[in-house]
């Protein structure tokens, strides 16, 4: 194998971040496009253990207390679908790569990183010395192990499709080859070759994911599934799991074990699910929550308050997500294209960011959001033919296609919509539905908890549906990738279109990202001007930070992993 380039250069191998006039300069791009200023959290990346005591400490214990949304389904990486249950395992388990303290990949498990002249070969160096949280030690064996393991069919991960790139995972996961078939092996402890289908450009970011995250093949071979309950799961990383109340609170511990833990500075972390958001602002006004993190952490209705009796608490950052519908389309009359352009036609996207949700939502008219890496420039992105008109010409066009199709105000269109029962979900979903009534359509709104929504998502038990994406990896393919007609679960609207799918089997074959990129964007304005889904606005996180939690970066990833975070007593403020 010769080597054509290395994932990072040896000089740039440190744990801490970039520099800040870069990342100060992605941030003020990233608030002109959201058109409001985020607040950007100072550090270097490393924990200043210094600065930490008093109330955050018990007998000299440092603890965080995180809200964190939803109550996680699991904490096996294998089964985890939900970005609650991201934020605790990523805290524990260390893929071979990791997110430094600005949300960008660094080496994490592993320490060096080739690829072949053709990019069909990785190999990874693991960092020696590096043990469980039990004392045994990483290896490649695990790495390997884990991967069979999410692709055995048996194990039904709802997320093995993020992999397919390994070569032979598809047909593992599809019950057509032996899992021991799968294109990767442990040349020694410390050394992993993967094998891909086909040249992979985000493979860093795609190895931060808890889909590629190790898993302890000693301990998953002694006691199967049970792994992940306390006193038995083992981590290697910064945290271990220590104790799990469902729906009141799970405590990760500092793990001694880690190879950087003399860089941790919080002690213990205690995580809260936080469906109610009102019932979070108290708690985080009451002291009991350090940070709220979640995607709608605080109630709208709420911001002016929050601004003005607890400045400098909102951390809004622009993340790479979109807010969207998903119609089955095996069900009538939603296998009408005219039925899904008039339904999206209808939603006000302008009203929706500016009265609705006031954060620094922007309204979506294309599925990529237009800040993600690796895709065409600004004026070549897709967008529906609907972003230019007036929201007067929108719903005539509606009220026109739905004539078309059948429905007027003699026999008007009825629609049932699931939606997900979290933050100001319900807020959102009466706003949409008012927008609908304006063009003669009755729509029927049906909450669930977000896991269950999700499992009916996956299992089409739905007409409509509000999803939403949060990117797995920085690159169009993770979002482009949900409406191919393979993808399975994930691909809500069962769509299918072959042009689309063979555009995007093309774009990734192709080593250069310009030829790439524009390959890509075509495939996405098919599957728009198919109407797949109504994408809606692209997503904001809207955190509330103690001004007293010290290194929180905000970045277009949304992720603030504990390792980096430190508590600064002397800046706490009561509300």
């Amino acid at each position: 194998m010769t080597p054509i380039r290395q994932t990072f250069d040896r000089a740039a191998q440190s744990e801490a971040g970039p520099s800040r006039k870069i990342f100060a300069a992605k941030a003020l791009m990233a608030a002109a496009l959201a058109l409001f200023l985020v607040a950007c959290g100072g550090g270097d990346g490393k924990a200043d253990k210094n600065a930490n005591g008093g109330q955050g400490s018990e007998d000299g214990i440092v603890t965080l207390n995180r809200g964190n949304g939803s109550e996680p389904n699991t904490l096996d990486p294998h089964q985890a679908n939900g970005t609650w249950e991201n934020n605790i395992i990523g805290d524990m388990i260390l893929g071979l790569f990791t997110e430094d303290a600005y949300g960008n990949p660094t080496f994490g498990a592993a320490v060096d990183h080739q690829i072949s002249e053709d990019g069909l070969t990785h190999t990874f160096k693991l960092r020696e010395g590096a043990v469980w949280s039990d004392g045994e030690p990483v290896t490649a064996h695990d790495f390997v192990f884990a991967w069979k393991r999410i692709l055995d069919p048996n194990t039904a991960a709802p997320y093995a499709s993020l992999i397919y790139v390994f070569k032979n995972a598809r047909a593992i996961n599809e019950g057509e080859m032996p899992v021991d078939s799968l294109g990767a092996r442990a040349i020694d402890d410390l050394t992993l070759e993967l094998q891909v289908e086909k040249p992979v450009p985000f493979i860093r970011t795609l190895m931060t994911h808890y889909t590629t995250w190790p898993v302890p093949k000693h301990l998953i071979e002694e006691v199967g599934d049970a792994w992940v309950k306390p006193g038995t799961m083992v981590s290697n990383g910064a945290y271990v799991l220590q104790e799990w109340r469902p729906n009141s609170r799970l405590v990760l511990v500092k793990n001694d074990k880690f190879w950087d833990a003399d860089n941790v500075a919080i002690d213990k972390v205690v995580y809260t699910p936080n469906g109610d958001v009102s019932a979070a602002l108290r708690a985080f006004r009451a002291g009991e929550l350090d940070v709220n993190s979640c995607s709608q952490c605080y109630p709208i209705q709420q911001i002016g308050f929050i601004n003005k009796n607890m400045p400098g608490v909102v951390r809004n950052e622009l993340v790479l997500a979109t807010t969207y519908i998903a119609f089955n389309t095996t069900k009538p009359p939603y296998d009408d294209v005219r039925i899904r352009r008039a339904l999206s036609l209808a939603l006000d996207r302008e009203t929706m960011v500016t009265k609705v949700l006031r954060s620094g939502e922007v309204p979506a008219y294309a599925f990529v959001p237009p800040t993600i890496q690796n895709y065409v420039s600004a004026d070549e992105l897709p967008h529906m033919d609907e972003a230019s008109m007036t929201q007067e010409e929108r719903n005539a066009l509606a009220m026109q296609l739905l004539a078309e199709a059948g429905y007027d105000a003699n026999n008007p269109l009825k629609i049932e919509v699931k939606y997900r029962l979290a933050g100001d979900r319900k807020q959102i979903m009466v706003a949409m539905q008012n927008m609908w009534r304006q063009i003669g359509v009755e729509a029927e709104l049906i909450g669930a908890e977000p896991k269950v929504a999700y499992a009916d998502y996956r299992s089409r038990n739905f007409e409509i549906a509000d999803a939403g994406w949060v990117a797995d990896y920085n690159d169009p393919d993770n979002f482009l990738f949900l409406m191919k007609g393979d993808t399975g679960p994930l691909n809500y609207s069962d769509y299918k279109n072959e042009e689309f799918d063979r555009l995007l089997d093309e774009a990734n074959s192709m080593l250069d990202l310009e030829a790439r990129a524009k390959v890509m964007a075509k495939a996405e304005q098919i599957m728009l001007n198919d109407m797949a889904v109504a994408p809606i606005y692209f997503s904001v996180n809207r955190n509330l930070v103690g001004l007293h939690v010290q290194n929180w970066n905000d970045n277009s990833q949304g992720i603030q992993r504990t390792r980096w975070l430190s508590i600064d007593e002397s800046k706490r403020v009561s509300y």
